[in-house]
């Protein structure tokens, strides 16, 4: 009886636990992105405002629109795509803020079983 008291009393407490999330803090700026893309540890900066993100990436420079849904939330979409892969909006959603640093997940829209997890880091304002 002790232990089901116990194992109650830890779910409530964990199942009330939010993680924070400031994203509010992380719609606008430049950040950097680090990813490993077939062995190869490959890095994004890019600038985003309200509505609009420019990617820097391996000597080129992308556009994409951006719609917010909600403060932690937006649809990402090239504004200039080249191949029909390019021309997929991409949905991201920020699950944890902590600092400068921000862990979210993303997915094509439409394809939410092959969600993706990576983490951005602000360098500036």
């Amino acid at each position: 009886m002790r232990n089901l008291i116990l194992f109650i009393l830890l779910l409530t407490f964990t199942a009330c636990f939010t993680p924070e999330r400031s994203c509010k803090e992380f719609q606008n700026g430049t950040f950097s992105f680090t990813s490993v893309i077939l062995g190869d540890t490959l890095t994004t900066t890019f600038t985003r405002t309200d509505s609009i993100e420019v990617d820097y990436y391996m000597n080129r420079v992308d556009s994409s629109s951006v719609r917010w849904l909600n403060d932690c939330e937006c649809i990402v979409k090239k504004m200039r795509p080249l191949t029909y892969q390019d021309s997929k909006a991409v949905h991201m959603k920020i699950l944890t803020t902590k600092e400068n640093t921000y862990t979210f997940e993303y997915n094509l829209v439409g394809d939410s079983a092959n969600k993706q997890r990576g983490m951005v880091t602000k360098l500036s304002n």
